[in-house]
């Protein structure tokens, strides 16, 4: 496959000039041709594929259905390619993510089994997101507080059977308190009891590729089969980032009260950085002091998640470190936006000579630092492409490349619908492309 060096440029700049330097010129019938540079054809692609994905809004990220999940397995963490390595942190595994893109920044065990504590209610409130979203539930409606729910021990609400609680209310005793009373009552509102409501969080775990989750309860008390790895804690709280804008804003909240009771949250970076606007804490003996922690500056979006520390100023002060690390160090840059929505490939035996290409939605990339005019695309196509062609049918692949190494892989989709010329015009095709 052909790599072709991209001009110098700055992030801005990057997502136009990365499509100029993936094209070459070829001169057909007097008229220029853009045409994918390759090396050898790539084999043809079905039929038809799903359409494109609508485009993603500026600082939007694109939640991947697992954190650093591909299926090409020779994909880099971005950060193996920085001049500046990461932090060594004191945690017995930790995440650091690119949001906007899904790229890993760096990581340490972050497939180890460990227990998740409260970062458990992640989980937790995605599910009663999802019934909020398909109307099963209302953020005003009253729930009945079991008295399962009101002996739940550990960290508490404080609700009480009989007294009046809402679910916008007991979502803040999740989110902010970390109530594991308010946890079980979301839990029986919404599954009609925590075991169903369990086995519900373990449906979402799977259809989101958390390979290395298993849900026992909405609380995340200790269980010996109540476990995760921090990639999988990531994937869930970037997909309720992403899928739940809505709701996002409770996670920097910094204070509720309920029944006269008023906690802060546990999250001390929302005082220490304004950039910080989430998102969860947890904590026992056995799984130590926990953090997912996120910031936003500017359009970019960076989440940690930093598990078994040793006391409550270590989880905070280590999750600053790593973020202010992933900020400092990288750059994202969007590609292949509606500003720029694709690149011109011939067609043969069709009623028009050119067809777009392009990925099926916007493409974010993360990269160290000063390095975006060493990003080289490396595209691999069908040749020759005929009529009819569907629109979102896949045609070949773009590997975008630092260092001869990968970091992003993505499909080549027709944008725009191409049908079969009539016979004087195919054959009018079969005869150019004889001499091409």
């Amino acid at each position: 496959m052909t790599r072709l060096p991209l001009p110098s440029m700055t992030p801005v700049s990057l997502s136009r000039r990365v499509v100029a330097g993936a094209l070459m010129v070829v001169m057909i019938g007097g008229s220029p041709v853009a045409a994918w540079a390759q090396a050898k054809p790539a084999a043809p692609a079905a039929a038809s594929a799903p359409a494109p994905a609508a485009p993603v809004a500026p600082g939007k990220a694109v939640a991947p259905t697992q954190i650093g999940a591909t299926d090409s397995k020779d994909i880099v963490p971005v950060g193996d390619l920085s001049s500046i390595p990461a932090p060594t942190l004191a945690a017995r595994a930790w995440v650091s993510i690119d949001v906007n893109s899904g790229q890993v920044l760096a990581a340490s065990n972050p497939d180890q089994q460990v227990e998740p504590a409260s970062l458990t209610k992640i989980m937790t409130a995605y599910v009663v997101f999802n019934a909020l979203d398909e109307k099963r539930i209302t953020l005003d409606q009253q729930v009945p507080v079991s008295e399962h729910a009101w002996r739940t021990g550990g960290s508490r609400m404080f609700i009480e059977p009989r007294k009046p609680v809402t679910v916008e209310e007991l979502l803040q005793g999740v989110i902010v308190q970390s109530g594991n009373d308010a946890s079980v009552a979301l839990a029986e509102a919404v599954g009609g009891s925590e075991t169903a409501f369990a086995a519900l969080m373990n449906q979402e775990a799977e259809r989101l590729g958390m390979k290395g989750t298993h849900f026992m309860n909405a609380t995340g008390l200790p269980d010996p089969q109540h476990m995760t790895t921090v990639r999988d804690l990531a994937t869930i709280a970037t997909h309720l980032i992403t899928d739940h804008p809505d709701y996002f804003h409770f996670y920097k909240q910094k204070s509720f009260t309920y029944n006269k009771i008023s906690q802060s949250n546990r999250n001390r970076l929302l005082w220490a950085d304004p950039s910080v606007d989430g998102m969860k804490t947890g904590h026992t003996d056995s799984a130590g002091f926990c953090l997912v922690a996120t910031a936003l500056r500017g359009d970019r979006r960076v989440l940690t998640v930093l598990v078994g520390t040793d006391s409550e100023s270590t989880r905070a002060e280590e999750s600053l470190k790593i973020l202010n690390w992933s900020f400092q160090n990288f750059d994202t840059v969007k590609l292949f936006d509606k500003a720029q929505p694709g690149l011109d490939a011939r067609v043969w035996e069709g009623k028009v000579e050119t067809v777009k290409l392009g990925p099926p939605a916007p493409v974010w990339i993360a990269v160290p630092r000063g390095r975006t005019a060493d990003v080289k695309p490396v595209a691999e196509r069908t040749d020759p492409l005929v009529a009819p062609l569907e629109k979102g049918q896949k045609v070949g692949t773009l590997r975008l490349t630092l260092d001869n190494k990968t970091l992003r892989v993505e499909p080549l989709v027709v944008q725009e619908p191409v049908e079969r010329a009539g016979f004087f015009g195919r054959m009018v095709d079969t005869v150019k492309r004889w001499f091409n």
